[in-house]
């Protein structure tokens, strides 16, 4: 590799500059760098479940690879809040546009050898599908714990949006999520005293 430099990995250390959450009053900022951590937990753990209790061949590491990156394209097109990202089928296809372009921009700042292992966290290649409903599905699991956390703490602000991601996670037609709920989800709504006693 000749002696260049190459910006892919110092825009994504950016993702820890990007909050989420903009448009609510929060008791802890959340950034997209510790979001997609914790959808890349739960990614992993919804294709272990997978796996383990319904008999499905999911690569559990792959799933948390692609979570690590879902939201990465943030690091050029910010956080749009959702009421403004889903306000309606215009809006929604032309921030996809967006994202597009981003994805494209970040992959030019890596050397051409390594390309195409990023491509498929920008692009998403066809036998990825049932990985990426599962970082989907962890995606929304994720923005209802942060609910749950800022509910416990007595935030109203959160009271609606809690509900609507409980709804949204009822939705979801898994059997993981379903299990996941039923198993783990219960946990977050504990404090720490309950987890310990």
């Amino acid at each position: 590799m000749e002696n260049k430099h190459y910006n892919f990995f110092a825009m994504v250390n950016r993702m820890k500059l990007i909050n989420r959450w903009a448009l609510m009053q929060n008791t802890q900022s959340e950034n997209i760098a510790e979001h997609s951590h914790s959808v890349a937990v739960l990614a992993h753990a919804l294709a272990l479940i997978g796996n383990k209790e319904f008999g499905k061949s999911y690569d559990a590491n792959r799933a948390a690879v692609l979570a690590l990156y879902h939201d990465t394209t943030e690091v050029i097109t910010g956080d749009m809040p959702t009421p403004v990202k889903y306000y309606n089928d215009e809006i929604q296809q032309v921030y996809k546009e967006v994202e597009a372009v981003a994805g494209e921009r970040l992959l030019k700042m890596l050397p051409d050898d390594y390309k195409a292992d990023y491509a498929p966290f920008f692009e998403k290649q066809e036998g990825d599908g049932e990985l990426w409903k599962l970082v989907k599905a962890a995606d929304k699991i994720s923005a209802l714990i942060k609910c749950i956390e800022e509910y416990r703490m007595g935030n109203r602000e959160f009271e609606i949006a809690l509900k609507a991601q409980e709804k949204k996670i009822d939705e979801i037609n898994l059997p993981e999520v379903e299990f996941f709920k039923e198993h783990f989800l219960p946990a977050y709504y504990l404090t720490l005293d309950e987890h310990t006693k």
